[in-house]
């Protein structure tokens, strides 16, 4: 049974983290969620607490309940999940920041209108400007000033580029990052399915635990029955009722310890698909075992080469990174554009007259201090950055197939050893009550019996779980995880 949690432990670590996030952007490449803390397990590490704490994946904005006891099953987990979680709901935040950069990209392109009036009082020093006329007799020369004088401007401008190469790149650098942004929420519903898939069959596997600690309890109690009327009927020694009793109380403890671990996997369940605690519900699924079929390794390994939305992300990054190299070698570049304004000015608004100004400007960098040089220099390096991590992640994705895949071969054998120990264990357990009531051995040979069943019911609990686990881990390594799910469960 360790040997089965630390499979599943594994499991969850590899499903759960697909690598480290970019650094300007936490959706960028891949979605990194941490190992989600157990509560079943009563933990008292506080940095895997505050990871749980940090990690949207794991939380949601909860809904009011209803008041009435719903049914979920996987499929209405997982669409709860993709509607209320918060690491999705963070993501759309983000797809909407980078929306908003590419149309203030675009905005840099389009006419720039705008309209001013103005009412104005001035006095102007003909000095300063060096206004002079020439030597006329009997004229002493110009003011010092104009005198004050007032006038009114009302005009609409307009502000248009015509040429900038620069501008033309960096919104196509935007649209390519807008992109990226859609892969990265598609790839964030993956990391949903995977979270509540993880927390559902984690919630099933306790509720069969459930059941399997019941058996145990009946099986304890008919054995705690028979043993004080052979203890009667002086045909077995007082020992074996205490140990019947024991046994019994025992098997109480673990219904007791069974209930409290399904009720906390349930409340783990309900936080990542929004449910309140106060909320009743019921799961309808079942661990179940459905063998792979029609698929090897490395057509699992194409399509996932194919499907992750967290490749198509890395790669619209690495292109919107090269594209904005390029607008950063287009600062070198001549740039064109138009400016006009038209309207009224005059001393008030009964003497007005027309006035405009059409204006075409044409700039050429010559010097600019180095600092072209090395904003190209700061965009080949993110190129670097971004090719790097573009590389790796197709690396990693082939990795991540691998493992789930390994992890589900292994959990099928475990799988069918298990559930044939649990059929010899029962065989082991009736030739033991057999010979118990026929007074051939003691009652230790029955509650010998009755652990070793009890231990391969675990085992055989463990072993589905672990195989429906590493289903959902293939299903997120592909991509796609929200439809290839119910294939891998058997339809589920």
């Amino acid at each position: 049974m360790t040997n089965v949690r630390l499979l599943a432990a594994g499991l969850l670590a590899a499903g759960f983290a697909w690598g480290q996030a970019g650094a300007d952007d936490p959706l960028r490449y891949s979605v990194a969620t941490p190992r989600p803390v157990n509560p079943a397990e009563g933990t008292t590490n506080p940095s895997a607490q505050a990871t749980q704490r940090q990690n949207p994946y794991l939380g949601s904005v909860p809904q009011k309940s209803t008041g009435t006891n719903l049914d979920i099953s996987l499929n209405n987990a997982v669409e709860r999940g993709l509607n209320y979680n918060l690491g999705l709901v963070d993501a759309g935040h983000a797809s909407a920041d980078v929306r908003a950069a590419r149309l203030r990209a675009l905005s840099a392109m389009l006419p720039q209108i705008s309209a001013r009036g103005r009412q104005a009082y001035e006095d102007l020093s003909l000095k300063e400007i060096g206004l002079k006329l020439p030597p006329i007799p009997g004229f002493r020369g110009l003011p010092a000033t104009t005198g004050g004088f007032g006038f009114e401007d009302a005009r609409v401008a307009v502000d248009q580029s015509i040429y900038s190469a620069r501008l033309h790149d960096e919104y196509k650098a935007e649209k390519t990052e807008e992109q990226a942004s859609a892969f990265d929420v598609r790839d964030s519903r993956d990391v949903v399915v995977l979270a509540v898939g993880t927390a559902y069959l984690q919630a099933l596997a306790s509720g069969a635990r459930v059941e399997a600690a019941k058996a145990r309890l009946a099986s304890a109690r008919e054995l705690d029955q028979l043993t004080a009327d052979r203890v009667k009927s002086e045909t077995a020694p007082q020992i074996d009722a205490l140990r019947a009793q024991v046994e019994r109380q025992s098997a109480e403890q673990e219904v007791t310890n069974a209930m409290n671990r399904f009720e906390k996997d349930k409340l783990t369940l309900g936080r990542i698909i929004g449910l309140s605690v106060d909320q009743p519900f019921t799961l309808t699924d079942t661990l179940a075992y459905h063998p792979l079929t029609g698929m090897t390794s490395e057509s699992a390994t194409d399509d996932a080469l194919k499907s992750r939305a967290d490749l198509e992300s890395a790669e619209a990054s690495l292109h919107a990174a090269e594209l904005k190299l390029k607008a950063e070698k287009a600062q070198r570049l001549p740039t064109v554009s138009f400016s006009a304004d038209y309207g009224a000015g005059g001393a008030n608004l009964g003497n007005m007259n027309q006035v405009y100004t059409l204006q075409g400007n044409v700039s050429v960098p010559i010097y600019t201090g180095g600092r072209i040089r090395s904003d190209i220099d700061q965009a080949q390096t993110e190129v670097a950055r971004r090719q790097a991590a573009y590389d790796d992640l197709k690396g990693r994705v082939a990795y991540d197939v691998r493992i789930a895949w390994l992890d589900a071969e292994a959990s099928d054998s475990s799988v069918k050893v298990a559930g044939q120990n649990r059929t010899l264990a029962d065989r082991a357990l009736a030739q033991s009550r057999d010979r118990y009531e026929n007074g051939v051995t003691n009652v230790l040979e029955v509650v010998e019996a009755q652990e070793t069943v009890a231990l391969a019911a675990d085992n055989y609990i463990d072993s589905l779980y672990s195989f429906d686990l590493a289903n959902v881990s293939l299903a997120r390594a592909m991509g796609g995880a929200g439809t290839k799910l119910k294939g891998l469960l058997g339809g589920k």
